[in-house]
């Protein structure tokens, strides 16, 4: 079951781009998010359609290569996600505190 940070970056992340229909680059994605690459890239894989051992994800959303950059784009089952909840079902976007980091970073003494 994912946690309330999970869930809150998958609805910000779902909102995000169905406000960009046309698909939004990854680092500007991070950017509105507030979140390092490494998480949108293991949130991408998460709600894509690509096995993550035994099981296929949903396929809410795809990337794709525009010249140099990749972009992130809902597919219409990611449309239709994002039409069901409503405005007040809609999770706000996470703070960076809320996002656990990758590895253990010892404090910074000085």
């Amino acid at each position: 079951m994912p946690s309330s940070a999970e869930e809150a970056l998958l609805g910000a992340l779902l909102a995000e781009l169905a406000a960009a229909p046309d698909g939004m680059s990854l680092p500007r994605l991070c950017k509105r998010l507030g979140i390092r690459m490494s998480v949108l890239l293991r949130t991408l894989a998460y709600l894509g359609d690509d096995a993550i051992g035994d099981t296929s994800g949903p396929g809410w959303v795809r990337t794709f290569e525009d010249g140099e950059r990749t972009l992130a784009r809902l597919t219409d089952a990611g449309c239709a996600m994002a039409r069901s909840l409503s405005a007040s079902e809609m999770p706000p976007a996470p703070h960076a505190r809320d996002i656990q980091p990758d590895v253990d970073v010892p404090p910074v003494r000085g």
